[in-house]
């Protein structure tokens, strides 16, 4: 409870150092780039940043990568591309580049270990950066420092990811930590994801998925810019036909685990992926369900009698509805 607390009305600090990280030099990164992710990165100016896909030539999904342009002054070189990708996905990533870059001026830099990646999540998070003045915009950067610290501030969804010298990350920490941020686990952070309905690669997605099954086409897709790879397969999704699965919520009567089967009168339209435990709204998870299974619809969790309500994402603000709250008690009393 307190870290959740922590994460919704003051300042969480998780460190994500373990992400994939790679970098881009050499006078064409955007324009290589531009041909191989779903988004929009011939456009990036310094200071920008876009989140995007990467895809096979069916149109599903290998990884995603959010894509910064580091700002003037930031430690990385002018003209440098910075990807971000899950740790599961950064190899299909890497292999990608190296094996499309060819006729390209375009060189590839490996940053894992060399970069360390905290995120602070919650509204205190850009008085405890000292980041006042980042742009509003999700993936908007600038170069930063504490305590002699220097680090590049990136907005998130849920507040400020700051990557510095891998060197570094401990001494920022704390001095994060000495500025009002308080440490909070795995399961907090994972818990406000969840609630905010963001799907993770290699937890909910994985190579079956169409971006536009898991939401994703208004953060990631863009409709106007040339061709990329496996865009004949989302295009023709977007104007002419209905994807099969949808993204949605769970709001659960008792907890579950990852990897069941979710039915409704019998037919298994789907499984849960990711689950948490919200203070406010309870035992919650998040799944691709076939299209039929809307919002409203009461589905079987497993075989030991939990109950699951398929909801809109992202989760409502307010907490559990009494109505629900009996449905949690409905198993045990059985």
């Amino acid at each position: 409870m307190d870290e959740h607390q922590a994460v919704r009305r003051g300042c969480g600090l998780i460190d994500r150092s373990e992400r994939g990280k790679l970098a881009l030099t050499g006078p064409q990164p955007a324009e290589f780039l531009n041909g191989q992710v779903t988004n929009e990165v011939i456009a990036l100016g310094p200071g920008e940043g876009l989140y995007a896909a990467f895809l096979t030539h069916k149109g599903k999904m290998l990884g995603d990568v959010r894509v910064l342009a580091p700002p003037a002054g930031a430690q990385d070189a002018p003209g440098e591309l910075l990807l971000d990708t899950e740790r599961s996905s950064l190899q299909a990533l890497f292999d990608m580049i190296r094996r499309f870059n060819v006729g390209f001026d375009v060189q590839l830099h490996k940053r894992t270990l060399e970069r360390g990646l905290l995120s602070l999540l919650g509204p205190g998070s850009e008085e405890v950066a000292g980041a006042e003045g980042l742009g509003e915009r999700e993936h908007s950067s600038r170069a930063g420092e504490i305590e002699g610290i220097g680090f590049l501030a990136i907005r998130t969804d849920t507040g400020i990811d700051l990557l510095c010298a891998a060197h570094a990350t401990q001494d920022l920490l704390q001095a994060l930590c000495a500025r009002g941020a308080q440490r909070v686990s795995e399961e907090a952070a994972e818990c406000v994801r969840i609630e905010r309905g963001r799907p993770r690669f290699g937890v909910d997605l994985d190579e079956t998925v169409i971006p536009q099954e898991a939401g994703l086409n208004e953060r990631a897709v863009s409709f106007t810019k040339g061709c990329y790879v496996g865009q004949e397969t989302v295009a023709r999704l977007y104007y002419k036909g209905r994807p099969n699965r949808h993204l949605r919520g769970l709001l659960l009567s008792a907890p579950a685990d990852a990897g069941e089967e979710l039915r409704m009168e019998d037919r298994v339209v789907g499984q849960l992926t990711s689950v948490a435990r919200s203070p406010r709204l309870g035992p919650i998870g998040l799944s691709l369900l076939r299209r039929e299974a809307q919002p409203g619809a009461q589905l079987q969790v497993g075989r030991h009698g939990v109950r699951g309500e398929v909801v809109e994402l992202p989760f409502p603000d307010t907490p559990r509805k009494p109505a629900a709250a009996q449905r949690e008690r409905a198993p045990q009393a059985r």
